[in-house]
C-alpha cells in the first residue's frame, strides 16, 4: 500500500498499491504468461541491424504515425485490413489507455465480465470511467444469457471482452460478441492478447460489419516481445483517428518500431514457437489431471489448475521449490504459464510432490 504523505493525490488513489505480479528470484518463472523462447540468433542479428539503422537518426523524432509498422501489422493480420485500420503503442496497456481516453471518461461507463483481466478496472479508474462488472457462468463463460442480463443494466460506452480470457483461458463465441455489438450503443473491445494460441475464430472477421468494434492484440506473447512493449489495435479508420487524437506525441521510439518490424518479418518462425507452446500446454494439462487435480481447458499460453484447500499455501510451497506461478484469486485455483519443456518438467515434479503430501494429510 502506498504512503501518500499528505500529498494532494486524487481521493480514489489514496492507499492504492501499484499494479504488478510478484517478481521473485526463482529458477522457474511461470507467473506472467511470457513466451519462454527468446528470438533466434538470426533474428537477434537482424534486430541489431535495425537498432543500428535507427541510431543513425536517433537525434530526430520517430515516425509519430508508425506507418511502416502499421503496414506490416495489417499484412500479418490479413482479413483485408489496411494500414489505416491499425494503430500501435507501448504495449496493449497504452492502447487501452488511449481507448478510454477517447471513448471513456467522466460520466461514461465501462462493462466487463468477471473474472477477467485485472487491469481493466485500473484502466477505468485512471480515465475516470465508471467500471461495471457482470458475473460469468460457473465455468467462466460469457453466454448470450449473461450478456443479455448485463446489457439490460446499460447503456455502456465501452464493453470489454477478453477472448481468450486472462486468467481463465476461455474464449467467447463470435455469436455472443455480435449480439453485444447489436445491443450496445458504445464501442466493443475484444482483447485478443492470446489469440495466436487459440483455435477459436478471431473477432477480426467481424470488423467489416461493425464500425464500433475494436480488436486489441499484443506482440508480447506470441512474438516473444514482452520486453519491447508493442501492442496494437485493429478497427475502422474513424476509430483509429480517434485514438490518434489522444495519443502522446512520438509515443513509440524509432528503435522499438524497427525491431518490431523485424519480428513481423519473421512471423513464421515465431508461430512455430507458438505451436510448440500449444503442444506443451496440452501435455502439461494431461499430466496435471493425472495427479487427480483439475486443469481447466485453455486457449491461451496458461491454464488454471487445482482446486486447493488453501491456494496461497500451495503457491508458497511451489515457490519453496523454485517455481513461481500466479495466485489470481479465481476460486481455489492457481495459474501457470507455459514455459519450456524443461521448465514444465520442473513444475510437474514440484506439483507432484506437493499433491502427494496433500493426499497423505487428507
Amino acid at each position: 500500500m502506498t504512503d501518500d504523505r499528505g500529498l494532494p493525490i486524487r481521493e480514489e488513489l489514496k492507499g492504492i498499491a501499484p499494479y504488478g505480479a510478484p517478481q521473485l528470484d526463482v529458477r522457474v518463472r511461470l507467473n506472467t504468461n511470457e513466451n519462454p523462447f527468446p528470438p533466434s540468433d538470426e533474428i537477434r542479428v537482424a534486430m541489431s541491424k535495425a537498432v543500428a539503422a535507427a541510431s543513425s537518426t536517433i537525434n530526430r523524432y520517430p515516425d509519430r504515425e508508425v506507418r511502416t509498422l502499421r503496414e506490416k501489422l495489417s499484412s500479418y493480420l490479413g482479413y483485408g485490413l489496411q494500414a489505416e485500420n491499425l494503430w500501435a503503442a507501448n504495449g496493449s496497456n497504452e492502447i487501452w489507455s488511449q481507448i478510454l481516453g477517447a471513448f471513456g471518461g467522466p460520466g461514461r461507463r465501462m462493462l466487463s465480465f468477471s473474472p477477467s483481466y485485472s487491469m481493466y478496472p485500473e484502466y477505468a479508474r485512471g480515465s475516470h470511467t465508471e467500471f461495471v462488472t457482470a458475473n460469468k457462468t460457473k465455468d467462466y463463460r460469457i453466454t448470450a444469457e449473461v450478456a443479455d442480463t448485463a446489457l439490460n443494466e446499460g447503456p455502456y460506452d465501452v464493453v470489454a471482452i477478453a477472448s481468450p480470457d486472462n486468467p481463465t483461458g476461455v474464449t467467447t463465441d463470435l455469436s455472443v460478441i455480435t449480439m453485444i455489438l447489436d445491443r450496445t450503443p458504445g464501442i466493443v473491445v475484444v482483447d485478443e492478447a492470446y489469440q495466436e494460441f487459440s483455435s477459436a475464430p478471431s473477432a477480426l472477421e467481424l470488423l467489416t460489419h461493425y464500425p464500433r468494434l475494436l480488436v486489441v492484440r499484443t506482440m508480447s506473447k506470441a512474438f516473444a516481445f514482452a520486453g519491447a512493449r508493442v501492442g496494437y489495435v485493429a478497427a475502422c479508420p474513424a476509430v483509429i483517428d480517434a485514438l490518434r487524437i489522444v495519443r502522446l506525441p512520438y509515443h513509440l521510439s524509432s528503435i522499438t518500431q524497427g525491431i518490431a518490424e523485424v519480428a513481423l518479418d519473421n512471423a513464421d518462425t515465431m508461430m512455430a514457437q507458438v505451436e510448440e507452446l500449444r503442444s506443451l500446454r496440452e501435455s502439461t494439462m494431461t499430466q496435471v489431471r493425472g495427479l487427480d487435480l483439475e486443469a481447466k481447458d485453455s486457449q491461451a499460453n496458461f491454464f488454471l489448475f487445482g482446486p486447493f484447500a488453501n491456494p496461497h499455501d500451495t503457491w508458497e510451497a511451489l515457490v519453496d521449490q523454485g517455481i513461481l506461478v500466479r495466485d489470481t484469486g479465481v476460486g481455489s485455483y492457481l495459474r501457470t504459464s507455459i514455459g519450456t519443456a524443461e521448465e514444465m518438467d520442473e513444475f510437474m515434479a514440484a506439483l507432484s510432490t506437493i499433491a502427494a503430501k496433500e493426499r497423505m494429510s487428507s
